[in-house]
């Protein structure tokens, strides 16, 4: 354990999984962010493992020190794993939090299992912290950690993160078990949200479903309990990106070169049905179909790695788009030219990089997303003077940031294949003027903004404020 002045405060981070700092691949860019966030201020990262063991419940904590941190993690039972994981959090939480309540689906069992998974981390949590410390809680996995955690004479400030959209209050009404989730997120200093729309949805919800009152400037009131909610966009290390697409620019093509007028739409997602796939593959094809003069011209490069693939939706969608892609290719490709390039594997930074830099198109068109930060990548990664065009999901949080880019809305497969037209033939000065302003606003809402807004928002109310994260410690 790390000693502590009065002028010096370690964060905790606490989430489902924690980040494989030993990896390989890392897509997308939230693992990243949270790790740079954590290692500014030689803090802890606590979850699970992601491991089953039979005996987990006696196991204790495992404690190792990576890439600059302190990573500590349980085991959990088949049992607790299949109930908290793949059942309530993500067969009923996931789907209902997306606005797919159809798809919810739960029992009486996973539920219960989901909040003593909770508390187990709790139990685990509480050994290794101490009341100078101060606790970020992420995503919807962890919702009653805090209820659990001071529970337990918890002293710490804690604050709490969700990543996804929170719907409206009449769809998280549907939710089984939703007033003990909500009276728990009550319990925080600071529950924060992607998006304006994100936090007014929770605002409402306190109030009719939790008899809550909002208070003056971001606070609502409920059970006797007060918090802070309040709007955290989520950024990127901008600099960081950008220095990495121009070194990689200078390493040639990736993909095959087959002619200059060959103008390339990229597209990186996890291939979940909250990503819109299969939509943005049937409007891919109808570009194809109403803009001819693109045949031979245009390739989307897919690249979808797998994810939560023990659940039976997550094989559907699979089957789906990968049905799709053969249709579009054996329809318009030719022995030259194919249409769509599919990879479902992840791939490494450095090459998402090169491939953002080498597109003419950014497809982003998940059909709900928290914030969606590969739309942040691709502007980062965009050369300046001749940057490529975003066309980005009205339903994705980064829409209420990114503006200038082509909104859409991804349902609307018509709307969506004029607006990829456009962005193939869009003159270069208006490229870069949306591109401008669109970089403008990812620097300034960067990684160490969200960070640190995150972060202050909870220490106003201290008695003894503190800067966690200063200058020479990497802070931007």
């Amino acid at each position: 354990m790390p000693e502590k002045t009065e002028n010096n405060r370690r964060l905790v981070v606490v989430s489902n999984r924690v980040a494989d700092f030993k990896a390989k691949f890392q897509t997308g860019g939230l693992a990243v962010a949270l790790g740079d966030a954590l290692k500014a201020s030689k803090g802890l990262w606590f979850g699970w493992s992601g491991d089953t063991r039979d005996d987990a419940l006696s196991v204790p904590p495992h404690v190792e020190h990576v890439a600059g941190l302190t990573v500590a993690t349980i085991d959990l039972t088949d049992k607790e794993a299949e109930g908290y994981y793949f059942g309530y959090a993500n067969r009923c939480l996931w789907p209902a939090l997306h606005y797919r309540l159809d798809l919810a689906q739960s029992n009486e069992e996973q539920s219960e299992i989901y909040f003593q998974v909770n508390a187990r981390f709790a139990d685990a949590l509480m050994p290794l912290i101490t009341p100078d410390d101060i606790i970020w809680v992420n995503d919807y996995h962890l919702i009653p950690l805090a209820e659990e955690l001071r529970g337990r004479g918890c002293e710490a400030r804690i604050g709490f993160f969700l990543h996804t959209p929170f719907p409206s209050p009449e769809i998280f009404a549907a939710v089984p078990s939703q007033k003990r989730l909500g009276n728990a997120l009550m319990v925080y200093d600071v529950v924060g949200f992607q998006t304006t729309s994100d936090r007014d949805n929770f605002r409402r919800y306190v109030t009719a479903s939790l008899d809550g009152e909002q208070l003056q400037g971001d606070r609502v009131t409920a059970q006797g309990e007060t918090t802070l909610a309040s709007v955290f966009p989520i950024g990127i290390d901008v600099e960081h990106f950008k220095k990495l697409a121009d070194e990689e620019d200078t390493k040639g093509p990736l993909l095959p070169d087959v002619g200059s007028d060959m103008k390339t739409i990229i597209g990186v997602d996890r291939l979940d049905y909250t990503k819109g796939l299969p939509e943005r593959l049937r409007a891919f094809e109808v570009l194809l179909e109403q803009f001819p003069e693109h045949h031979g011209k245009v390739r989307l490069v897919q690249i979808a790695p797998p994810t939560r693939e023990g659940l039976p939706v997550y094989q559907e969608i699979r089957e789906n788009v990968e049905r799709l892609v053969g249709r579009i290719n054996g329809r318009f490709g030719d022995l030259s030219w194919q249409p769509v390039i599919y990879m479902h594997r992840g791939v490494a930074q450095h090459i998402l990089v090169h491939l953002f830099r080498r597109s003419d198109v950014g497809f982003v068109t998940p059909l709900h997303d928290g914030m969606n930060l590969v739309a942040k990548e691709y502007i980062a990664a965009q050369a300046a003077q001749d940057p490529g065009v975003l066309v980005l999901s009205r339903f994705a949080g980064a829409a209420e940031q990114l503006r200038e880019a082509l909104l859409i809305n991804p349902h609307d497969i018509q709307e969506t294949a004029r607006a990829l037209d456009r962005a193939l033939t869009m003159p270069r000065q208006e490229r870069w003027a949306r591109h401008n302003r669109l970089w403008q606003r990812i620097e300034t809402y960067d990684l160490f903004n969200w960070r640190d807004s995150f972060i202050q928002s909870f220490a106003e109310s201290d008695t003894n404020p503190v800067n966690l994260f200063p200058k020479e410690a990497g802070a931007a």
